[in-house]
């Protein structure tokens, strides 16, 4: 390997035309951490393990680590490897996943309200969901149009919660016992929600196959 310092052409080059940030690289590792967060949720619904709960309250303010620097990192940049503002779009459409999560976690806390069969479901086909707009992510470098298949999977994922969503509310609106009944729903609601958001990421990611392609 050579020690040659690089030439001042190339450091005023360098200055002038910084080198684009890897955003494939920062949105791909954002990407893996909605995975993670989504993993614990799939587990908590499994087990209502509250250190689970309190992992996945972590892993929010990492989340929120991860959505400063990126943020931080596009307002720097000079150039980007495509349209700055659906790097943007995925930013935050990804770390509103992980806030969903959060909330469903805390407000299950304060509720008092433990897991049921429709919240696990919900829960599992997020998972699926956030897995596939990983893959997605992962390829934009350098198949970025085996990453429309990905997009497509996390949707049809989504349409799969709210079908699910619509089931439990349909079954928990049967009786008298309201309290339960508007508990329960605001948990259905935030898993509506965190899935809501997955979409909107996997739209952000089909477009940005769309003009790289």
């Amino acid at each position: 390997m050579s020690d040659t310092p690089p030439s001042i052409v190339h450091r005023i080059l360098d200055r002038v035309f910084p080198k684009a940030p890897d955003f494939h690289r920062l949105l791909a590792e954002q990407a893996d951490q909605v995975v993670h967060t989504v993993t614990l949720l799939v587990r908590f619904m499994e087990t209502a393990d509250p250190a689970t709960a309190k992992q996945i309250k972590k892993d929010e303010h990492t989340a929120d680590t991860i959505k400063v620097r990126n943020i931080h990192t596009l307002n720097e940049a000079f150039s980007t490897p495509f349209d700055r503002e659906d790097i943007y779009r995925a930013i935050m459409d990804l770390d509103e996943v992980v806030n969903y999560c959060k909330s469903t976690v805390n407000e299950m806390d304060v509720l008092g309200v433990g897991p049921d069969v429709f919240m696990h479901d919900m829960a599992r086909c997020l998972h699926e969901g956030v897995m596939a707009l990983a893959a997605g992510f992962a390829r934009l470098r350098t198949t970025p149009e085996a990453a429309a298949g990905d997009a497509d999977i996390a949707r049809k994922a989504e349409r799969r919660v709210e079908k699910l969503y619509r089931r439990a509310l349909a079954e928990l609106f049967q009786g008298e016992d309201y309290l339960n009944m508007f508990k329960r729903r605001e948990i259905y609601r935030h898993l509506s929600n965190a899935a809501d958001r997955m979409a909107h990421g996997a739209n952000t990611l089909h477009d940005i196959v769309v003009k790289s392609c």
